[in-house]
């Protein structure tokens, strides 16, 4: 009779299909709760910004309004990050947003950055 043994240098190639190998005997809920899993893994935390940058981006958001400039807007939304671009219609202090010309809002606590282009 004869054994295989492997010597310590020697590779072997393992062909392993992780979760898809058993997806066919889980669950749809199983399935579900997977996908999630995973989506969730990939979800991006808001960064935190202090007072100077908040500073230089109402500095800038102002210069915007008063001189019809056009602005990129970089924001934190849905657990990921966003630009926008346009020109500033107004600042709605009440519902702490903005609003841009194509009457799209943006949050204000969701703003990270502000380019004037």
């Amino acid at each position: 009779m004869r054994t295989n043994v492997l010597s310590e240098g020697d590779l072997v190639m393992v062909n392993d299909r992780g979760t898809i190998k058993w997806t066919s005997m889980m669950m749809p809920e199983h399935i579900n709760m997977l996908n999630q899993m995973w989506n969730e893994k990939e979800y991006k935390t808001k960064p935190i910004i202090d007072a100077q940058q908040l500073s230089e981006m109402n500095t800038k958001l102002q210069l915007a309004i008063h001189n019809n400039l056009t602005v990129r807007i970089k924001y934190y939304k849905n657990h990921d990050f966003h630009t926008m671009a346009g020109k500033l219609k107004s600042i709605d202090i009440n519902n702490k947003q903005i609003v841009l010309q194509g009457k799209e809002r943006i949050c204000l606590t969701d703003i990270l950055d502000v380019i004037i282009e």
